[in-house]
């Protein structure tokens, strides 16, 4: 593949299942990054062993470890074209990740996020709290901004290029849709792919827990009702 294509997996407490992710990205990958979000574990030194970079942001949130790696990646002095972002705990199929780049390598397509189908699911991989919160936030964004989005899932692609012009700016459970609020601003194109999901290793830092789940839910619509009133 002539794109150089990098990787970035946010992880806290991943060290059970970082190695599973890690060797089943595609080898294609120029490199995979994975940012440290403060582990109590062995997450680092499991993800050295596998082959990645490691980078540590101690400040919490799912957000302020995508910024993380971006930064590494604005600082690399190596080209970078497209930036795929996936999580860390082996929810996802890594392996997939040729079918999540193909849109922007063949279509030119901007953005590709992987709509996570029930009909692709393992059983209880989504909790019903999820699945509701992605049901509304969608179905808001399809209100105000003419959205065709299904899911809000972390598995995606994006040209870094695109990536830069967004600026990001959200550090915790708000960085997934703000993305997709500002490809739907900014009118660049996009397009999803159905992914399979299965059941996480390990507990959910955001599902698994109700402070997390209500605290989600309330950055999403945040951002939502935020992008909606803005000009």
């Amino acid at each position: 593949m002539e794109h150089a294509v990098k990787v970035i997996i946010p992880a806290y407490n991943e060290a059970a299942a970082i190695s599973k992710v890690i060797g089943d990205i595609p080898n294609f990958i120029q490199e995979t990054i994975v940012v440290d979000n403060g582990s109590t574990d062995l997450t680092s030194e499991v993800a050295k062993c596998a082959g990645a970079t490691v980078l540590v942001e101690p400040n919490k949130g799912y957000g302020s470890a995508c910024l993380k790696g971006i930064e590494y990646i604005q600082n690399s002095n190596q080209k970078t074209d497209i930036v795929v972002f996936l999580d860390g705990d082996y929810s996802d199929y890594p392996e997939q990740m040729s079918e999540i780049i193909a849109p922007i390598l063949n279509q030119n397509i901007d953005f590709v996020l992987g709509s996570r189908k029930k009909s692709l699911s393992e059983k209880g991989a989504m909790q019903p709290q999820q699945r509701f919160g992605n049901w509304l936030a969608t179905n808001l964004m399809r209100l105000f901004f003419n959205s065709r989005f299904t899911d809000l899932g972390p598995f995606r692609a994006i040209k870094y290029e695109v990536l830069q012009k967004l600026e990001m700016k959200d550090k915790t459970y708000g960085w997934t849709v703000e993305m997709q609020l500002k490809i739907l601003k900014q009118n660049f194109s996009y397009s999803e792919i159905p992914v399979k999901y299965r059941n996480r290793i390990g507990v959910s830092k955001v599902s698994g827990t109700l402070k997390g789940t209500i605290f989600a839910g309330m950055k999403i619509l945040t951002w939502i009702f935020k992008y909606s009133f803005k000009k």
